[in-house]
């Protein structure tokens, strides 16, 4: 039987889906509450609610006490470094609770879809909405706790569910998957979205989370297998379902779903802004907002977005001055120079001497995403240490003697000597907590590089030209690097096709909530963040860098004050140690949060995880 939880118990008196005006994005609440007896007699009414259903996706914008800072790469190897995994027990979680708030909305639309008496064809793309969504908080939760009660029903407080034990991850993927195929059974094709209602969940966004699912899961199955299982009786929520031909079917779904996606003419990379075009994709609204005039409708990659609007719904979130954290000296070598080649082994790469030296002949995505010391930057407020932040076509602009040059400042042993430009708005009419570029759900960078993941562990590490053309090499392509062939791996025998596959997953996606979970899928999560992370390099070929001898010449004070950094630099390659090792390390364990105290306190049926 399927399963439910506590938690709705407290919503069961009411539940009500906020009405939405015509535009899908406005999270407003209604003034009057319908109740469900009489709400969802037309058409209007179902579409109504299930608009409301993409407000509840985190973004920017808060919601029920979620933040986008929770969500994004921040405490990882590759941003800000430190811890940042559960090691305790949580008392509760608002991420246990919304997502079974926002599935009871999903199983009212579907239960009212089956007693609506009008013409089912009427109401079809927002029931298939409804299960879209069933299925997307689901995998949230499996991300988060692994196996949870599986939740389809409209339930009431007599409901037995809601005292049943956790639904294994293996059947929580199933529901899952079945969820998603009712999905693109009912889903229009973006083409036949009209423009009133774009930004509507299409066929191809439904096909593209179902392979992103499937990638996950099959890659979980095959790196960690049914380690963070437990026994189901005594911890976790046991292996029931699980079966090894899982894993070449998920990621044969999953490269399928891709290449379906890939082919339709609906999408495209943005790549309109020449070299800086990744780093406007996530800052792009109106014409005011880059160099060139564009707005929103030129972009053509975002699959799902949440959509915001400065004059409708603004993100809400300060993310020009807090939004994306500080890149380590890890991501900044994942960028590989022009040629296509990691750092240490490209004949571009014109070391470390310099504080500009390691920008040379290097990835756009670099370029764009990491303030270059030296460089002027355009911006509404300061963000970098400097007065003004963020310019990117310097030749546009008669730079006032009041924009100083950007110089980090490393006063702080938190400080990695970078800054990490995504989500920082260019815009001259924003203020603080009013950016409202779109935050991107699914966007077809993420589709190309599922494609090439998959087709590469169906082939055990190896993977065709023809594939690496159809997919990886179009992100590549755009941010000016050689593409990836098996020439290239063959000559350079320090790399591999998968390892070199997941880097470009890892910097093209990067602070979009990726990177801990990836980790945890590849079952490498313990020996990539128990390393303590580093910043810039201090000390190279036996002599001291730029970075510690300069004076920061906006403030006339040294850029680098050794008394700040306790643990010192790195003898291996003369990088600042940031942090000492972790006091709770990273294990097997953290792959999965607990399940909330709360929950198990009140239903003795929920098992806590294993290690916990």
């Amino acid at each position: 039987m399927k399963k439910a939880r506590f938690y709705i118990l407290m919503l069961v008196a009411v539940t009500l889906l906020q009405s939405a005006c015509t535009k899908r994005f406005l999270d407003l609440d209604p003034q009057d509450t319908p109740s469900e007896a009489v709400y969802f007699t037309k058409p209007e009414h179902f579409k109504a609610a299930a608009n409301d259903f993409y407000n509840k996706m985190i973004g920017f914008r808060p919601v029920d006490g979620s933040s986008i800072y929770n969500w994004e790469d921040k405490g990882s190897d590759i941003i800000d470094g430190g811890y940042g995994w559960p090691v305790a027990l949580n008392a509760s979680d608002i991420y246990w609770n919304n997502p079974y708030k926002y599935l009871r909305g999903n199983n009212i639309l579907i239960e009212k879809a089956r007693e609506y008496n009008g013409n089912a064809a009427d109401i079809t793309k927002y029931v298939a909405a409804a299960y879209f969504f069933r299925a997307w908080h689901h995998f949230f939760l499996l991300k988060r706790f692994g196996g949870v009660p599986i939740d389809t029903i409209v339930v009431d407080i007599n409901s037995p569910e809601l005292y049943g034990p956790r639904n294994s991850r293996y059947e929580v993927v199933k529901q899952i998957l079945s969820d998603l195929d009712v999905a693109i059974a009912g889903l229009p094709l973006e083409a036949a979205i009209a423009a009133a209602d774009k930004g509507q969940v299409s066929q191809q966004a439904a096909k593209a989370f179902k392979a992103r699912v499937l990638l996950y899961e099959g890659t979980y199955e095959k790196y960690v297998g049914n380690t963070t299982d437990g026994d189901g009786v005594s911890t976790g929520a046991g292996s029931k379902g699980v079966s090894s031909a899982n894993i070449p079917a998920y990621l044969t779904q999953a490269a399928s779903l891709a290449a379906d996606v890939m082919s339709y003419p609906d999408y495209k990379l943005f790549n309109d802004l020449d070299s800086l075009s990744y780093y406007y994709l996530f800052v792009l609204e109106d014409n005011l907002s880059n160099p060139k005039g564009l707005t929103k409708a030129n972009n053509k990659e975002f699959i799902l977005s949440s959509k915001y609007d400065y004059s409708l719904l603004q993100g809400n979130a300060n993310l020009t001055h807090t939004g994306a954290g500080a890149p380590t000296r890890k991501l900044a070598d994942m960028y590989t120079c022009k040629d296509g080649l990691p750092p240490s082994a490209s004949p571009l790469f014109k070391g470390y001497a310099k504080m500009r030296d390691e920008y040379e002949n290097r990835d756009y995505r670099m370029l764009g995403m990491v303030g270059i010391p030296g460089n002027r930057y355009w911006g509404f407020s300061s963000a970098f240490g400097a007065n003004y932040t963020l310019a990117n076509y310097i030749d546009l602009f008669n730079w006032p003697s009041s924009i100083k040059p950007y110089y980090p400042d490393l006063y702080n042993n938190s400080n990695t000597g970078y800054s990490n430009r995504k989500w920082s708005s260019e815009h001259p009419n924003r203020n603080d907590y009013q950016e409202s570029y779109d935050y991107p759900q699914i966007r077809l960078a993420e589709v190309y590089l599922i494609y090439a993941e998959a087709k590469c562990e169906l082939g055990n590490g190896s993977i065709s030209d023809a594939d690496l053309n159809l997919s990886v090499n179009k992100v590549r392509e755009r941010a000016g690097v050689a593409p990836l062939t098996n020439a290239l791996i063959a000559q350079h025998p320090g790399l591999t096709m998968l390892g070199e596959i997941r880097r470009e997953r890892t910097i093209e996606l990067q602070n979009e909530n990726t990177r801990f979970t990836d980790l945890f899928r590849w079952g490498i999560a313990e020996a990539n963040l128990n390393q303590p992370a580093e910043g810039v390099v201090i000390q190279y070929n036996g002599q001291p860098t730029e970075f510690a001898t300069a004076v920061n010449p906006n403030n006339n004070l040294p850029i680098y004050r050794a008394s700040v950094f306790p643990y010192g630099v790195n003898p291996a390659n003369g990088a600042l140690k940031l942090f000492a090792p972790p006091t709770a390390p990273m294990t097997r364990k953290n792959y999965l949060t607990s399940i909330p105290q709360d929950q198990i306190g009140i239903n003795h049926a929920l098992v806590q995880n294993p290690g916990y």
